[in-house]
């Protein structure tokens, strides 16, 4: 029998617990008409707090609590569009355990039951203060257990490994960047409000500031491919997206953003993008991200020539890994 909380989705699908309900608001949809990027972590962030109460970490989140969560790898993958007003869905359940972390799936759904997005999130059990990993306790174990369950098949990734971690945190430098020729795309300083009660830059703000700096690289770019589609409405919009937080800035730090070609189909390119410390060089993300040029109007991808895959690979010059 499942566990209280749990209920089955159609046509037979796997038992999970509901972490999140809710809906878009439209200041949380951007110039694409759809849900942004950042928001769809922000809400996934907010099922993982209530999911950490099912686990026997009750304060994980709240001031004063002693433990938390922290990301360290995250695979996202955005599958049908958010638009203001819909019912939505947040569904959970445990991929695999380790000694201090475990992989944690979670999955929106629209009010018909068709897939919104997917979440794949490893997460490391560490002290609030300082972020040192430990051990879960013999209680918090026994409940990580009572969720472990298989997601279904029509989220599973795509394009991008959620296992994926080609780079050794050594390279991961200012230096590399450099030596590629990647472009700066983001320049910032972290804001108080947006971080949280550990003075920790909030994970859905490590999206949002690439979101926000994208169309340095890509905005001129993606108009030429509407223009030669025959004047089309150009939108854009992400199908996939892996994260490696390497560094967790506090109120008041600094970062700089490159990018990176990692690949260019017909009909959609991969780009690297890399969240850098300037006082120290070192990586605070590293990221990779599958994204489309689509037409606004019919919603549907507009293709790329060779030409202008040739113009985005001298635009973000290849070398960057996740």
């Amino acid at each position: 029998m499942a566990p209280a909380g749990h209920v089955r989705f159609k046509k037979g699908q796997a038992d999970v617990i509901t972490v999140w309900r809710g809906s878009a608001n439209t200041w949380d949809c951007d110039e694409m008409g759809h849900m942004n990027v950042r928001i769809y972590v922000e809400k996934a962030m907010e099922g993982i707090a209530n999911f950490a109460a099912r686990i026997e970490l009750p304060l994980a989140f709240k001031q004063g609590g002693t433990s938390t969560l922290m990301p360290k790898r995250q695979h996202m993958r955005f599958i049908r569009e958010v638009h203001p007003g819909r019912p939505l869905n947040m569904q959970a359940c445990i991929l695999e355990i380790g000694a201090d972390s475990f992989w944690l799936y979670q999955e929106l759904r629209h009010g018909d039951g068709t897939p919104a997005a997917a979440f794949r999130t490893e997460l490391q059990h560490v002290t609030s203060k300082t972020g040192r990993p430990f051990a879960w306790s013999e209680r918090t174990r026994k409940a990580l257990e009572t969720y472990r369950d298989t997601p279904p098949e029509d989220t599973q990734p795509r394009s991008l490994d959620p296992n994926q971690l080609t780079l050794e945190a050594a390279d991961a430098r200012l230096e590399t960047v450099h030596s590629v020729g990647a472009p700066l795309i983001g320049v910032g300083t972290v804001r108080a409000d947006q971080c949280d009660l550990n003075n920790r830059m909030r994970t859905e703000w490590f999206m949002g500031r690439i979101s926000d700096s994208v169309p340095n690289l890509l905005y001129d770019w993606r108009a030429k491919v509407a223009a030669a589609a025959g004047d089309k409405p150009m939108g854009a919009a992400v199908l996939e997206y892996l994260m490696v937080y390497r560094g967790w800035p506090q109120t008041g730090d600094r970062f700089e953003i490159y990018s990176s070609l990692a690949r260019a189909e017909r009909k959609y390119h991969s780009i690297v993008h890399w969240m850098i410390d300037p006082a120290t060089g070192k990586a605070w993300l590293t990221s990779e991200a599958i994204a489309v040029t689509f037409d606004l109007e019919a919603r549907k991808i507009l293709p790329t020539e060779a030409d202008q895959m040739d113009q985005l690979s001298i635009l973000a010059p290849p070398g960057l890994r996740v």
